[in-house]
Parts: C-alpha cells; sequence; structure tokens
C-alpha cells in the first residue's frame, strides 16, 4: 500500500477509535455510576430497582430503573452497543494497518527475537481469538460460581499473556496486543453475552413472558468486568507515547503491575458508595502504583562517558546513518515517509536543540532505532552519549 494512504488511513482510523472510545467508555462509567446511587423507593411495586435525580443541560433528568411486566414494551427503546463495536473495530483496524502493514517493521526488535514477522503476526492473531475462548470459557464453567477464584486465575492468565507476548515481540508491539486482547474481551462480553440478554428481556416482555434473571445476573457479571477492565485499557492506549513503559528491563512486569494497579483503584471507586475507609486504601494503593511503575520504567543511565571526546563530525556520522533514514524531512525509510513525532535530524541546530532526547532514546532506555531497525551498536550509542555529555558541541 502507498505509504501516504497508509498514514492517512492512520489517522482517520485513530480519530475514529478514539471518538467512539470515548462514547463506548463514557457511557459504561455512566451506568455502572447510576447502578450504584439508584435510590429504592418504598412506595413502588417489586419491578422498581431504584431512581436517581440529575443536573444537567439546564434542567433536570429522572431516570428510574426496573423490570418491565410481561407485554409492556415502550414504543420506542434505546440500546448502547454499537459505541462499542466501532471502538473493537477501530481499533482492529489499526493493528492492521501500524503494526501489520509494512512489513511488520513495528513488530520486530532483534533484542527480543529472531521470530519473522510473519509468524508474529501469527502468535498476535491467535492470541486474541485464543484469549477470548479461554477467557469465555472459565467464566462459564462451574469454577465461576467462585467469582474470587476466577478472578484471580483470570488475572494470572493476563498476567502471564504480558510475559508471553514480550519474549515474541517489541515492547510496544506487546503492550497494543494486550490492549486488544482486553478490548476484544470486553467486546465479546456485550456482544456474545449481554446484547444476547438484552434481546432475550425484549423477547420475553414482548411475549408476555417473565424474565429469566439468570440471564440478566450473567449480562451484569460481564458488565462489571468490562468496568474492570476500563483504566488498564486506557493506560495501554496510551502508553505507545511513553517509551519508558514499553522500553523498560521488565515491560511485562509493567503491565502487570498496571493491570493490578487499574482494576483494584476501579474495584475502590465502585465500592466507595456502599464501604466507609475507602479513600486511604485508594491512596495507598495509587501511590504504591506510582512507586512501582517509578521503579520499573527509571533506568540508571549509563555511567558517566570514558574515553576520547566524540567530534560532532562522528556524532553527525552516527545520526546520519542510524537515525536520519526516519528523522528527516524526507525520510528514505521503507515505512516511514514522515518523520515520526515530528523529529528531525538532518540539520546541526536540530541535533543540538534535542540532544538529551537523542540520550534518553538512544542511550538510557535504548529504544531507538525502532526495533534498532538500522543496527545501531553498543559503541556507538557510547560514542553519542560522550558527545552529549561534552555538550553536544556542533562546531
Amino acid at each position: 500500500m502507498d505509504a501516504h494512504l497508509r498514514e492517512l488511513l492512520d489517522l482517520v482510523i485513530r480519530w475514529v477509535h478514539v471518538i467512539a472510545g470515548i462514547m463506548w467508555i463514557g457511557n459504561s462509567l455512566l451506568f455502572n455510576w447510576l447502578d450504584r446511587n439508584l435510590v429504592k423507593l418504598a412506595d413502588r411495586d417489586a419491578r422498581h430497582e431504584g431512581e436517581i435525580w440529575l443536573l444537567h443541560s439546564g434542567g433536570f433528568y429522572q431516570v428510574e430503573k426496573k423490570q418491565l411486566p410481561p407485554g409492556q414494551m415502550p414504543a420506542m427503546l434505546h440500546w448502547f452497543k454499537w459505541q462499542n463495536f466501532t471502538t473493537w473495530a477501530s481499533g482492529i483496524s489499526l493493528l492492521v494497518v501500524v503494526y501489520y502493514m509494512g512489513g511488520g517493521a513495528l513488530l520486530a526488535d532483534p533484542s527480543v527475537t529472531t521470530l519473522h514477522p510473519h509468524a508474529q503476526i501469527g502468535v498476535g492473531v491467535g492470541t486474541i481469538v485464543g484469549a477470548w475462548v479461554v477467557y469465555d470459557g472459565l467464566f462459564r464453567s462451574p469454577l465461576a460460581k467462585i467469582e474470587w477464584l476466577a478472578s484471580l486465575l483470570g488475572l494470572g492468565l493476563l498476567f502471564g499473556l504480558a510475559y508471553g507476548l514480550t519474549h515474541v515481540m517489541s515492547g510496544r508491539a506487546a503492550f497494543l496486543h494486550v490492549g486488544v486482547v482486553i478490548g476484544t474481551l470486553m467486546t465479546g462480553n456485550v456482544w456474545m453475552v449481554i446484547v444476547p440478554s438484552q434481546r432475550e428481556l425484549v423477547a420475553a416482555t414482548t411475549e408476555g413472558r417473565e424474565q429469566d434473571k439468570r440471564i440478566g445476573m450473567r449480562a451484569k457479571a460481564r458488565s462489571i468486568h468490562n468496568n474492570y477492565f476500563t483504566f488498564p485499557l486506557l493506560f495501554i492506549m496510551v502508553s505507545n507515547h511513553f517509551p519508558s513503559t514499553f522500553g523498560a528491563k521488565l515491560p511485562w512486569a509493567v503491565l502487570a503491575l498496571i493491570l493490578f494497579v487499574g482494576a483494584g483503584v476501579r474495584h475502590l471507586m465502585n465500592i466507595r458508595f456502599h464501604t466507609k475507609g475507602w479513600f486511604p486504601p485508594l491512596v495507598g494503593l495509587c501511590v504504591a502504583g506510582l512507586a512501582g511503575l517509578f521503579a520499573l520504567t527509571r533506568r540508571e543511565g549509563p555511567k558517566a562517558p570514558s574515553g576520547p571526546p566524540v567530534s560532532f563530525a562522528e556524532a553527525q556520522a552516527i545520526v546520519q546513518q542510524r537515525c536520519v533514514p526516519c528523522h528527516s524531512q524526507h525520510p528514505t525509510d521503507d515505512v516511514w515517509k514522515a518523520p515520526p513525532s515530528g523529529v528531525v535530524l538532518d540539520a546541526p541546530a536540530q541535533m543540538k536543540l534535542l540532544a538529551s532526547r537523542i540520550r534518553e532514546r538512544a542511550v538510557v532506555t535504548r529504544s531507538m532505532p525502532l526495533g534498532n531497525k538500522t543496527n545501531m551498536t553498543d559503541d556507538e550509542r557510547d560514542r553519542l552519549a560522550r558527545w552529549v555529555a561534552a555538550g553536544a558541541p556542533i562546531e
């Protein structure tokens, strides 16, 4: 595919993905908040589950949750499902456009594995499909009756997935695949459990039958799962902009920490309406999570570089050979036809201005060149470090 067309697709699909994601996750958080704040009124019948008054947009909203008597289906009913599908479909499209096209350049990392990109794509697709099969089977099995045990087992499987993927593809690609897996589990919950339950609810009401409460309870359980997945998924969505996360020495541990802390914070926020003393644990978990993230993503800079001074000519030769194929006004790379993140290193003044960034990405985190595509050597990284340490001279 033409590089410009691929970049345009990336932009448009990403735009749709963000808009749909805001709508879907916003709806999810709102309805979970409503369920925990509804007030059950004593003067209503047994089908009444609660109501709440809201103030927004210059008016009052009265929201009531109830089960309809058989045969009393309203003339108009609003469903919330297409935001989810659009988010998932656009996310899968981004995965294909960004990671699977262009020769799988963003999948590869020779320091992690020599697996061929086609094999990595196979691993990625198989993981996405297999994760849903395992997850759905787990929560349809008798083990699901022991909710805490099934949840811990599911979390452990996600930890294992994070560990495995970071050993067969680049950290950045592994993070995104874990995110796609979580998004697929959430979408599977919507379309394979929640929507069928809602269809049965509508059918039973329309046909004059009583609703089987077990079906509704199963759907509600999966909805709560989606609620707990939300915070980790949002972290993964933004992590690609922060190479200290996917470029950490133990990227799988970063993912495991975020999965645990994100779900834990969501849990404490959920129980705050009926549990006293929830705030100190929330603060403690956030502080511990931040401390853990700092420790896992922090890299001790290389020891003070020693050796003869490095001239600008030497540093520029390294940058021209290893960095400028992508970071140029006119990249020659076979994938990047525009400089990533707008970083351009053509001119001496640009190199000096971005010297600290060159050191951070090429020397400290070693996350550039991406997947070490241009084969920058350890000696070259050391020489760049010495050039920066000397004040990044350009004369």
